[in-house]
């Protein structure tokens, strides 16, 4: 393998760090040697990108299969207003240039699975995980722990943030903190919770100095650490985590030796019968609408959610729905919906074990409505 050179440009460029006696040149050819792959292109992916394209990390590589929406703008600032409807990769690829043509970008336009990640992951020395799924972070872990690899972890939600390293050569892995996935519609994303804008730019941030901080071997990384971050208060807190010897991925004795069925493993998938009993789509709705049939709405969204747009549904928060369901009537046919499906989708698994019979999920919740009955209905 060639030696790494850095060009005149680039040592201009990278003036800054080299001044730094813990980077210096050598530290900067480190970074332009380096491959690090960045999982997800959207709020945590985004100050990742920019910031390690910025720093002169020499290949990045991004995974994502997703296309830039107007929604995505208030806090994935990779994207700009001209992007919406493109791909995020080819907005992502254009904005790295944009800030250091020297960088190489490696696009995987594809949803990351147990198919494709070891051979996606294999060929980079560090991963940053910018999702907003359970499934695809135990993946992300799974496959770094049989990788050897580390993995800068980041999680967003309304106005608090967290940041670790999960590195199970040297501390503990995502496993050892979350040992179990928690149930389907339990724990809301952004899209469903909302999230403040800056948000993601701050742990985003916070993930891509660990990112320059391991590749360079300097300082003290978030290993065994986790760092949370509440945006109202303006505090940091720390814990400290234990590697746990009974880690099914990453003990003594792992029984995690390849790779799974995340959906599954995380309850988002069941039985396929089940679960096309169990849906409706919103065309579906409207025709039974249109028909007059007798067809209850339930809205399990929030009071300020309801507020802002409704279908003109009875509103019962999934939260007092274990209270309030009791107001409900088993013998009618009801359809349940939220934001995009997640929660209105542990409603109806919570109703069916109360004994309702007659009971749907609406796919795609109301911003499917919006976009597929009525166009005029605003979208969050």
């Amino acid at each position: 393998m060639p030696e790494i050179e850095l060009s005149r440009e680039e040592q201009l460029r990278y003036g800054r760090h080299i001044i730094l006696p813990q980077i210096g040149e050598a530290g900067q050819k480190k970074l332009k040697a380096a491959r690090a792959l960045i999982i997800g292109a959207g709020g945590l992916g985004s100050p990742l990108a920019l910031y390690l394209a910025a720093a002169g990390v020499g290949t990045i590589g991004i995974v994502d299969f997703d296309t830039v929406d107007a929604s995505n703008l208030h806090r994935q600032i990779l994207h700009t207003t001209q992007s919406i409807g493109i791909s995020k990769l080819l907005s992502a690829s254009q904005r790295i240039h944009d800030i250091n043509p020297n960088v190489n970008v490696e696009l995987h336009e594809t949803r990351l699975t147990s198919k494709n990640a070891l051979d996606v992951l294999k060929n980079f020395d560090i991963v940053a995980d910018g999702t907003d799924n359970f499934p695809t972070r135990y993946l992300v872990n799974d496959a770094c722990v049989l990788l050897g690899k580390p993995n800068i972890y980041g999680s967003i939600f309304r106005f608090e943030g967290q940041a670790s390293v999960f590195y199970a050569n040297k501390g503990p892995c995502y496993r050892c903190l979350f040992p179990e996935p928690p149930l389907p519609g339990d724990v809301q994303n952004c899209a469903e919770g909302g999230v403040l804008g800056v948000l993601p730019g701050i742990i985003g941030t916070i993930q891509a100095n660990e990112t320059i901080k391991i590749l360079l071997g300097i300082g003290e990384p978030l290993i065994g650490r986790l760092l949370l971050f509440d945006a109202l208060a303006m505090q940091f807190r720390e814990l400290q985590l234990k590697k746990n010897p009974e880690c099914p991925a990453c003990g003594k004795n792992p029984t995690v030796t390849h790779l799974i069925d995340y959906d599954y493993f995380c309850g988002v998938q069941t039985n396929l019968h089940t679960t096309m009993n169990n849906e409706i789509t919103p065309l579906e709705l409207k025709k039974k609408l249109d028909a007059g049939e007798n067809v209850l709405i339930l809205d399990v969204r929030e009071s300020n959610e309801y507020a802002a747009v409704n279908i003109s549904g009875t509103l019962i928060p999934l939260g007092q729905l274990p209270q309030r369901y009791s107001e409900l009537d088993p013998a009618q046919e009801i359809v349940v919906h939220c934001h995009h499906g997640g929660r209105s989708m542990r409603a109806v698994q919570f109703l069916q074990q109360k004994g309702f019979t007659n009971v749907k999920n609406l796919t795609g919740g109301i911003d499917r409505w919006a976009v597929e009955v009525n166009t005029e209905l605003k979208r969050y």
